[in-house]
Order: C-alpha cells, then structure tokens, then sequence
C-alpha cells in the first residue's frame, strides 16, 4: 500500500482545503458508499466491501468497489493512495480476486454474532474498527456498541449527542479488541481460538447453542471439541433436534455414545429414533449398562407414541406483539378452547421460540412486547416420543401443558396433562 494518508473522518475540510492531521483510527461505517476515484480524478464506484486476511492481526488485503455500471469489481490495495473524503486509487490498477484465508468485512463480520471470550457473552458486530501501520490497514477490533450502530445508520449529527447531554446519557463507542472476540466463521469453517477454553465453559450453554444453530455442522463439530465433554453435552441438549440429528449422524459412534451419556435420556431418545438402525444399535452397545438399560426400555416405549393425543387448542402471538394486542387475540381465538394455560411464541418461520403465561402476561405493561418478558427456554416434545417421556418432562417441569413440535421447530399442537391422565392413573 503506498503513501496511504488516512484520519478520522468528519467530511470536514480546513479552509484552506486541506485535509485535518491524520489519526491512525477509521470506522468502516464511516468509509463505506464513499466515492472511489483514480489518481486523475477518474471516478470509478464506490467503496462496498474491504477483504481482510484472517489472522492473528488481520491485514486489509483488497477493496470491493461497486462500478458506476453497477459491477463489482476487487483491487488489492497495493493501489490504494488515500482515503480522506473520497478513496483514492492509482490509475492503473488491475483486478483481483479473493484468496485462501480471505474474507469479506461486510459478509462474514459486520452485523455478524460474536463471542466476546473477555466478557463471556455474544454480541453483534455493529462496526469494525481498523487501523494503519507502517503504511499497512489491519482491523483491529469491533464496535458492539450503540454509537456503533448510530455511525452505521448516519442519523443524529451533532443533534443526537445534545439530546443525549440533556439527559445525560453517555454516547460511547463499546469496543473490543480483535484479541478478545471469536468470529465463529472465520476460515470456510474452521474455528479458531485466542483464549483458554475455560472462557468459553462460563458462558450459558443455551446461548452458545442459539449462536451455534446459525453456523453449520462442520463449523459446529469443530467448536465443540474445544469445551469439555459435559459442557458439550449441555450446548448439544439445547439445539434443536433437526441440529442434534444432524451432528450425530456425522459423529464417530463412540463419540456419539460419550455425548449421550451425559445427555437426559428423554431427551437422547428422540435423538436415536431419527438414527439409521445399525447406527443407533452400534451407539446403543456402546453406553454403560445403566444408560444403556434405561434407553433400550424408553426405545420399546415408542410403539405409543404421542402423536395420537395432540390438540390444537392453543394460541400463538408475535414476538413483536404488545401485551394489548394479545389479551385481545385470546379473547377472540380461545373462547371454545377447553383450557388454557400457555401463550407460544413464534418468529416469521413459524418457529417455536418461546412461552409465557396468562399469569405472566397480566402482571406486564399493556404496550409491552412479548418478546421482553417470554421465556425462550421453551420445554417441548416430538410428534415420535412416547406419552410416558412426554408424562416426565411434564411432571419434572411441573407444567399443564407442553407442545409438540416437528424437527423443523414448527408447533403441531399440544398435550394437555388430563390428556394422558390413564398413564397417571396406572403409576397408582
């Protein structure tokens, strides 16, 4: 990269038409859709995406510029002049492409989920902060932030930050250090880490879950090899059965065996059922002879499933709903419903994603949305598993009702308690 002369940019000029002296520090947010010229005053596009070498320091490799014909068009930035109120290139630039190690900024970090392994919890990446050193652009870290956000979205000015001192809230950048965040995608799936593996043991295992679900099974396998088994165990318990059955079909059978071992047997049931029978019987012969015993009898429990015991009386809302709008939908939806305990949640997918109570939802706002007081740790049961399963987890979770749900997180209906009450009756 030559002579490159980068600061913070305002889009401020001093009257003389000079730029400001140089800080070392850029805001992608604040570059990005800025016009891309050549060194003759040639104007070529404007800037859409940078490409960055992945490692322990990455390195700004290559700008995508977004061509005025609209083509994109890759330039690596060996021809990169300046960067002030417009980019500057050489005039005789040549085309490039990307490379092994490579990834775009946009794509695979910018509004992407993190791990900040410091803080032990997942953000989104609201900016990405990069830096130059000896004529060279690194990233440097990330901006989680809402004035990250802010900067993204180009509102406020300098109105914003009155209003934010009138009520004395601080606009502050929340920035982390590329040392101390995880990119859970980085190098076409493969996981790396920075820190000790303990870091990653303190965060709860449902959101590492949730975080997981959004990656795929080969990047998935590869993270959890870096937690111990139990923890492991307890990420795998809270993806969805779709996700669980996915990786236990790509999972060594006596790895496999060593997952189900310390995962609820109610729950590795409706794992195994979705298993080749050879697989599942290799798994199976594999176990302790405790687990194994528990699992082969909840397996010949799946000739009465609970399929056949399914009602669609229930009731399900927005996240984005108000408390308002719901009270009003059950007063119109569930008049013929012969009982009533639970709200269900799902997003634009239809999917399962959490529950609430009547209880709940009267003790509440009326304008507030659901989604700020739902429970995402939704208990649930499959259209395969056997009413006795179903009947524990109703009885260990002390609950009325519990959905069923496909392997897709689609609710197929419900269970009710007096449902199965001939099972109860047996076990007097």
């Amino acid at each position: 990269m030559r002579s490159l002369t980068v600061k913070q940019f305002s889009d401020k000029e001093q009257s003389d038409g000079s730029t400001p002296s140089a800080p070392t520090m850029i805001y992608f947010s604040e570059i990005v859709g800025k016009k891309v010229v050549t060194e003759d005053d040639i104007c070529i596009g404007k800037l859409e995406d940078f490409i960055f070498l992945v490692s322990d320091k990455p390195l700004v490799t290559k700008i995508v510029i977004r061509e005025n014909n609209g083509q994109k068009i890759i330039i690596s930035t060996d021809y990169l002049q300046k960067i002030n109120s417009r980019i500057t290139i050489e005039k005789e630039y040549l085309a490039a492409y990307l490379e092994e190690n490579e990834l775009y900024l946009v794509k695979n970090l910018l509004d992407k989920q993190i791990i900040d392994i410091k803080g032990n919890k997942i953000v989104r990446v609201n900016d990405v902060v990069m830096q130059t050193d000896k004529e060279l652009l690194f990233i440097v870290g990330v901006d989680v932030g809402l004035l990250g956000m802010i900067r993204r979205l180009r509102i406020g000015g300098d109105g914003l930050y009155k209003i934010a001192r009138l009520f004395n809230f601080k606009m502050t950048s929340n920035f982390l250090s590329w040392a101390d965040i995880q990119p859970l995608e980085l190098v076409r799936g493969q996981v790396k880490l920075r820190k000790k593996e303990d870091k990653l043991n303190k965060i709860r295992p449902e959101d590492l879950a949730d975080y997981l679900e959004k990656t795929n099974v080969i990047n998935t396998r590869k993270f959890l090899k870096i937690l111990n088994t139990e923890k492991a165990a307890e990420v795998i318990s809270n993806l969805n059965i779709n996700y669980q059955i996915a990786l236990f079909k790509n999972f060594k059978n006596e790895k496999a065996a060593k997952f189900l071992s310390f995962i609820d047997p109610d729950e590795a049931v409706d794992v195994l059922l979705f298993l080749p029978k050879e697989k599942r019987e290799e798994i199976i012969s594999l176990l302790e002879p405790k687990i194994k015993k528990t699992l082969i009898h909840l397996l010949t429990l799946t000739d009465n499933p609970v399929g056949n015991l399914i009602t669609t009386d229930y009731l399900t809302v927005k996240p984005e709903d108000s408390v308002n709008q719901v009270i009003s939908k059950v007063k119109k939806e569930t008049i013929n419903f012969s009982s009533f305990d639970y709200i269900y949640v799902t997003n634009k997918l239809d999917e399962l994603v959490g529950v609430f109570s009547l209880h709940e939802l009267l003790l509440q706002n009326g304008e507030e949305p659901v989604y700020k007081f739902m429970s995402q740790n939704v208990v649930v049961s499959h259209i395969t598993s056997p009413k006795e399963i179903v009947l524990k987890k109703m009885f260990k979770y002390k609950l009325h009702t519990i959905p069923i749900i496909n392997d897709r997180k689609n609710i197929l209906g419900i269970v009710d308690l007096d449902d199965i009450a001939d099972l109860v009756l047996k076990r007097i």
